[in-house]
C-alpha cells in the first residue's frame, strides 16, 4: 500500500544529505569537541561550522547560537534562563494561550517560584493581539514569549510588532520559531527578538538536537550545571553528529526558501479547496489569518478525530489530531479551545502538514481517503444521524 505522510509538523524525515553529513561523526570522526588534541579539534571545527550555518539561517552571529537537545530545551532555557537571571525583586512574564507546551509548562514551572504569568487570549483565527501585550505589561515584567508560527493552526503571530513593544519597555522577548524555520525567511534583527528557539527534527534533521539564539547582551542563567560548554550557557558534551546534521539542514533550508514554501502552499490550498467542495460540515481553522505554507487544521463535524486518524492510517494517509507531544491526551486541544471551538469540534479536528516530498498525487489520494473515511464514520456516528 502506498503511504502518504502529512504530519511534518510532528516531525520531518531526515534528508539523506543531512544523514550523509553526520555519518562520519558517528564513526571515524569520534573526538570530543572539548578535547585539545587533533581528534577533538576536528570535532570542534565541525561544530563551529554548523554554528555558522545555523546562524546564517536566522541572520544571527555564530556566537549567539547555543546548541541544545531540541526545541523544548531551547524554550525552557530561554524562559527559565531569563527569569532566573533577572535581579528584579518581583517578576512577571507574558505569553499566549496557544503556545507549545514547552513554553506553557515552563511558565507554569516558574509560577512555583513566585513569578507571575499572564496567559493572553487570541483571536478566533488564532492570532495574538499586540495591543493586549502592551496592556498586560507591568513595571516588573521581565520576559514576553510569543511563538512565531503555531504548531497546530500554522497561524503566524505579529512577532515584530510585539518585539517593538517589548523593546520600548526594556523587556526581553523570546519567540518559539520551531514551526517557522524552513517555512519563513528568518532574520532576528528584523524580527527584533532577543531569543529564538529552533528544533532539528522539524527541518529535516534527526531528533535530539536544536538551538537557541541569544542576542548578545541578553542575560541568561543556565538551567543545568556541569562543564563550561556553549559559553557557560548549556553544559554537557556536545552532540557532534546531531549538531553537524542541524548545520547541514540549516544550509538546505536556506537554499529552499526561494521556491519551496510557494510550492507547498499551492498543495495545501488545493487540498483545502477540494476538501470544502467534496465534504460537508467541514471547517478550516485559522484560515483567515496569515499561515505558514504547509499547515491545514480541519474540523470534521460529527466525528471523533482519533477515529478519523486511525481510519486514514488504514488507508495509507498519516496525519494527526494536533501536537504530537499531546497525542493520547483526553482533553481537547488547548489551541482549538483558545480560538473558541466547542470541545466536540476541537476533538473532531485533524492537522495536515505537508512537506518536501509531497506531490499533487498525494493530495488527490488523501482527498479520496478522507471522503471515504468521513462518509463511513458519519454513517456510524449517533451525532450525525441526529443532526
Amino acid at each position: 500500500m502506498r503511504r502518504i505522510y502529512l504530519d511534518h509538523n510532528a516531525t520531518t524525515p531526515a534528508d539523506p544529505r543531512v544523514v550523509a553529513a553526520m555519518l562520519p561523526f558517528l564513526g571515524e570522526i569520534y573526538g570530543n569537541a572539548s578535547s585539545i588534541h587533533s581528534f577533538g579539534q576536528q570535532a570542534r571545527a565541525a561544530v563551529e561550522q554548523a554554528r555558522e550555518s545555523v546562524a546564517r539561517l536566522i541572520a544571527a552571529r555564530p556566537a549567539e547560537i547555543v546548541f541544545t537537545s531540541g526545541g523544548t530545551e531551547a524554550d525552557n532555557l530561554a524562559i527559565l534562563g531569563v527569569v532566573r537571571a533577572s535581579r528584579a525583586e518581583r517578576k512577571h512574564v507574558i505569553t499566549s494561550q496557544i503556545e507549545h507546551h514547552a513554553v506553557l509548562n515552563a511558565c507554569q514551572a516558574i509560577e512555583t517560584e513566585s513569578v507571575e504569568v499572564t496567559y493572553l487570549p487570541v483571536s478566533a483565527d488564532g492570532v495574538a493581539d499586540p495591543a493586549a501585550v502592551r496592556s498586560a505589561l507591568r513595571p516588573h515584567t521581565v520576559l514576553i514569549s510569543v511563538m512565531l508560527a503555531n504548531n497546530e493552526l500554522g497561524t503566524i503571530q505579529p512577532v515584530s510588532e510585539i518585539a517593538k513593544i517589548a523593546a520600548e519597555a526594556g523587556v526581553a522577548f523570546h519567540t518559539d520559531a520551531v514551526q517557522a524555520a524552513c517555512k519563513l525567511p528568518l532574520d532576528v534583527s528584523r524580527l527584533g527578538v532577543d531569543l529564538l528557539s529552533l528544533s532539528g527534527h522539524k527541518i529535516y534533521a534527526p531528533k535530539g538536537v536544536g538551538a537557541l539564539y541569544v542576542r548578545s547582551g541578553t542575560r541568561l542563567a543556565p538551567i543545568a550545571f556541569g562543564g563550561h560548554h556553549e559559553r557557560d550557557r548549556r553544559p554537557g558534551t556536545e552532540n557532534v553528529p546531531g549538531i553537524v546534521a542541524l548545520g547541514r539542514a540549516a544550509q538546505l533550508a536556506l537554499d529552499r526558501l526561494a521556491t519551496e514554501p510557494a510550492r507547498i502552499a499551492a498543495l495545501r490550498d488545493r487540498f483545502e479547496r477540494e476538501l470544502l467542495a467534496r465534504i460537508s460540515d467541514v471547517r478550516v481553522n485559522g484560515y483567515l489569518a496569515p499561515r505558514v505554507a504547509n499547515t491545514s487544521n480541519v474540523s470534521f463535524r460529527f466525528i471523533e478525530g482519533e477515529s478519523l486518524v486511525i481510519a486514514l492510517d488504514l488507508k495509507g494517509v498519516s496525519c494527526s489530531t494536533g501536537a504530537a507531544c499531546s497525542s493520547g491526551a483526553i482533553e481537547p486541544s488547548h489551541v482549538l479551545t483558545a480560538i473558541g471551538l466547542p470541545p466536540q469540534d476541537a476533538r473532531a479536528s485533524l492537522r495536515f502538514s505537508f512537506g518536501h516530498a509531497n506531490t499533487e498525487a498525494d493530495v488527490d489520494a488523501a482527498l479520496d481517503a478522507l471522503e471515504s473515511a468521513v462518509r463511513h464514520l458519519r454513517e456510524l456516528s449517533p451525532l450525525a444521524s441526529g443532526s
